[in-house]
């Protein structure tokens, strides 16, 4: 692995908005960046080329998938998760917590860990914080994240406090593994500490305190983004971040809608990640100026111009939106790619809009501009849509 060591630099602010670089083994990304999720080593159907040609700077890896397939040992005999998926740029990889705490009846959780049964073969398996971040090291990924216990939304303030202090537990125990040589600080590999504490604000404000007391190299803003409002999830990205240091990274976890990247941004957030926009395009939901659009509709059919005028995507700069809609209608793989390409371009050439508008500090009307076209999916079919995909899908794929 190159010597370079993981750096943040903080550029620019157009009031709580930063702007910045945070150099890696593998190069570096400006931030604000959003993420695509590649989490069994692939963005859903496109090639790595693909990815970069979008725009993607740095893409998030799985470590409960990968661990259990193809395994943490062979990924490290092929070199490293970054010659084995063919990305020569920076890669941040999730612990797998969410993934196995996704189990339900298949995992139990303890203070040592949490054991579930893979979902591929019923094995039993058992995560520790150590093994966690020793999996993450030793797929070779840039940013790795400690392993935290993740809560249903709505659990009780008791039940939300005893999953926040273990997941403080388990912060102090990644930190120390990565710490000892010859781990992930010796190869420049960076560990960012996650701030649980659900909707309430106390616990919140104890776990922004106690996590950023440990000197992680950035802080995630957990356990959001998963059945609460919008607006809960605004405030309380904002409480988390005036609590952390400006010196470091900050990143929510999960978020990947247009119009809570805006938010995000505007409340300090630096980097982002989700599966929703390769996810909805596989259904035929493209991202356009003016919100969602379903491109199976018939107003299309005939539409000869791209789907999006002045976009620069390679979808819409080869193809009309009347052929996107045939091969959605004639189930072609051919559609669920070029969607992908669209709605990551889309998302990503919007991150590359608010870093210049920070730059230029006029981030505020840009954001103004932006939602006042933008018409976000409907609140109570996305709360409907989240909670069905959590149910059946479990976190477990992208």
């Amino acid at each position: 692995m190159p010597e370079t060591r993981f750096n943040f630099q903080l550029q620019h602010t157009d009031g709580n908005a930063r702007a910045g670089q945070i150099e890696t083994p593998h190069g570096t990304a400006l931030t604000p960046f959003f993420m695509p999720v590649a989490t069994q080593a692939t963005v859903k159907g496109l090639t790595p080329e693909e990815v970069k040609a979008v725009g993607a700077q740095v893409v998030l890896g799985n470590a409960y998938h990968l661990y259990l397939r193809p395994g943490v040992d062979t990924v490290r005999t092929m070199g490293g998760l970054h010659k084995f998926m063919g990305w020569d740029a920076p890669i941040l990889t999730d612990s797998g917590g969410f993934q196995a705490f996704s189990m339900g009846p298949l995992r139990k959780v303890t203070d040592e860990g949490i054991r579930f049964r893979s979902h591929i073969d019923g094995s039993e398996h058992n995560f520790t914080p150590q093994l966690a971040t020793a999996n993450q090291e030793g797929l070779g990924a840039d940013m790795v994240m400690c392993f935290d216990q993740c809560i249903a939304y709505g659990a009780t303030e008791k039940e939300v406090r005893q999953a926040m202090e273990r997941t403080h537990r388990w912060a102090q125990m990644c930190y120390d593994h990565h710490i000892s040589p010859p781990t992930g600080a010796a190869t420049g590999q960076a560990l960012f500490g996650i701030i649980q504490g659900g909707t309430f604000p106390g616990l919140r404000e104890e776990s922004a305190g106690a996590i950023s007391a440990i000197p992680f190299n950035g802080y995630a803003v957990g356990g959001l983004a998963v059945g609460e409002n919008k607006e809960d999830m605004y405030q309380f990205t904002g409480q988390v971040t005036a609590a952390l240091p400006t010196d470091k990274p900050r990143y929510l976890m999960g978020v990947g809608s247009p119009e809570d990247l805006v938010e995000g941004v505007a409340r300090g957030i630096d980097m982002f990640d989700c599966a929703l926009p390769t996810r909805v395009a596989r259904n035929g939901s493209l991202f356009t100026p003016r919100g969602r659009v379903d491109i199976t509709k018939a107003r299309f059919a005939e539409q000869q111009e791209p789907l999006v005028e002045d976009c620069d995507c390679y979808t819409c700069r080869n193809y009309s939106a009347a052929y996107l809609r045939h091969l959605f209608r004639a189930k072609e793989l051919l559609g669920l790619r070029l969607a992908s390409i669209h709605n990551l371009r889309f998302i990503l050439s919007l991150m590359e809009r608010i870093r210049a508008a920070i730059l230029e500090d006029r981030f505020d009307a840009f954001r103004r501009e932006f939602l006042g076209v933008y018409q976000p999916a409907d609140e109570a079919a996305r709360q409907q849509q989240k909670e069905q995909w959590l149910q059946t899908r479990g976190g477990l794929n992208s």
